[in-house]
């Protein structure tokens, strides 16, 4: 035995040649995909059932395959088998075109495979994480002394915060008591992502702990609704904790009025927490407006780099307004770890994993610092600028279309639907119909391979999303969107109604 682990020999590695070889063949390949990202199909034409055919149901090979040849099959089974967020007329969900030099940040982080959950296992790249953080605030008007991590995306960010606010706002030793000694509540609008749901079930609270504020004409919180529940609690002997505004809500893009949240989180002694997913790196702008610019206001920011920061995924961040509520909530020390760096050295290490819920953690950082260093804030200002003014063309083109109807514009995401000319008047008490109308029409567009869109239901209208996060989309490609929608919206109307 000892002699055969002399020589030992991994089915796994490659000489440096293999590895040359294999990554120049796959780096040509990307590169070929990426040029021809504009005129392939947004989504595939092939079937689920396809897929699973190329795959089988064969067993776990026994034997191994040449790396070049497997990396091959892989590429092509993506090229041809993926909806392509990269692709200019992707407007679905909010997931963005991603950096190139994103897609080599992660090879090249991949290659090292730093541990970036405590500072002596990964010395650059916890720096590295921690600047990225730094200017992630800087970006948003957000203290830079903040504390902060990089996680997998929105709802992780947001968990992240969340359980910081129940561990500052208890006044009882949560960690050890846990949650029988009062009943937690929690203030977000109708509006919400379905985070809070998941936060509130899996923390132990139960959804019956939220309280759903009703929200104006434009989606955004009503203060009168947020202080009048907070107050009812409170009287009925619950324990209010958190309040949770939005920067760009996921199906229309609105912002509460967040100025005035915190006022009220203020009042009454509640964690301010903003769901800044999508919208939030929007206050970069000079002409931001005064509710978006309001985020520097809160206890704690959930963001994602993988939308509005052209991040490939996986990235989402989390900023906590004093760090020390980071690590009241997540830090543990136990005997087998040693990462308090050099008692000698006056400067400690960071250790992610006392910020959050890994220990083992991989580079996230990488391809956003590089971005960040590549197109430079000036650079994100032009590209976020320019989503926004898309939409806002978007809407204005369908604005003077007859068989379409505007319904929303917010930052870079704009509603609207389908109505066939002789229904405009009727449109109210055919609400059914227009609603089952768009639906059909959204999955033949989704299906067609042109565009590709998402939906949003306002109102009790099912509308028609386009959400651009994308710095491939031109106004040309934005411009070819309303006859497109038109054209199948009346094959889809006519078949509808041959079809009753």
């Amino acid at each position: 035995m000892s002699l055969r682990l002399n020589r030992k020999s991994s089915n796994v590695e490659m000489t440096p040649e293999e590895f040359r070889k294999a990554g120049h063949e796959i780096v040509d390949k990307i590169t070929e995909f990426l040029e021809s990202l504009p005129v392939k199909p947004v989504a595939p034409r092939k079937t689920l059932k396809e897929m699973r055919t190329i795959l089988g149901n064969s067993s776990l090979p026994t034997k191994g395959t040449d790396s070049g040849k497997l990396l091959n099959e892989a590429a092509e089974l993506l090229f041809n088998y993926s909806t392509f967020n990269g692709h200019p007329k992707f407007w679905g969900y909010i997931t963005s075109s991603a950096t190139p030099i994103g897609a080599l940040a992660d090879l090249l982080a991949a290659a090292v495979n730093p541990n970036v959950g405590a500072g002596n296992l990964s010395l650059a790249a916890t720096e590295i994480e921690a600047q990225t953080i730094r200017w992630i605030a800087e970006m948003i008007g957000f203290p830079t002394d903040c504390g902060g991590i990089m996680v997998s995306g929105g709802n992780m960010a947001n968990f992240v915060g969340f359980l910081a606010a129940r561990k500052a706002k208890a006044d009882w030793n949560i960690r050890e008591e846990g949650l029988n000694k009062k009943p937690l509540i929690i203030y977000v609008s109708s509006e919400t992502h379905t985070w809070i749901q998941k936060a509130a079930d899996l923390f132990g609270m139960g959804t019956n702990s939220i309280r759903w504020i009703e929200v104006d004409e434009k989606q955004r919180m009503k203060i009168n609704d947020l202080k009048k529940k907070i107050k009812f609690d409170k009287e009925s002997g619950n324990y209010p904790f958190i309040v949770v505004g939005n920067a760009g809500t996921v199906g229309t893009g609105a912002t509460d009025p967040l100025e005035e949240i915190s006022s009220v989180c203020k009042e009454n002694n509640l964690w301010f927490h903003v769901d800044g997913a999508y919208g939030s790196v929007a206050a970069v702008l000079p002409n931001a407006s005064k509710d978006l610019k309001a985020i520097n206001l809160a206890d704690s920011i959930a963001l994602d780099p993988h939308k509005w920061l052209y991040a490939p995924l996986e990235a989402g961040c989390t900023l906590v307004r004093k760090k020390e509520f980071m690590l009241d909530a997540f830090s543990y020390h136990p005997e087998y770890y040693r990462f308090e760096g050099d008692e000698n050295e006056e400067e400690k290490p960071i250790n992610f994993y006392e910020f959050g819920f890994q220990n083992s953690r991989g580079f996230r950082a990488l391809k956003v610092w590089l971005a960040l260093k590549q197109a430079g804030k000036n650079g994100y200002i032009k590209m976020i600028t320019e989503d926004i003014e898309l939409a806002a063309h978007l809407f204005n083109l369908i604005s003077e279309e007859t068989e379409l109807e505007t319904v929303s514009n917010n930052l870079s995401i704009t509603t609207f639907r389908y109505i066939p000319d002789d229904l405009k008047e009727q449109k109210d008490q055919k609400l059914e119909y227009l609603n089952e109308l768009n639906e059909e029409l959204l999955d033949r567009l989704q299906k067609s391979g042109e565009v590709y869109l998402s939906n949003a239901v306002l109102d009790g209208k099912f509308v028609l999303r386009v959400c651009i996060v994308n710095f491939r989309t031109t106004k040309l490609d934005i411009e070819a969107l309303p006859d497109i929608v038109k054209n199948l919206g009346k094959q889809v109307d006519q078949e509808k109604r041959i079809s009753k």
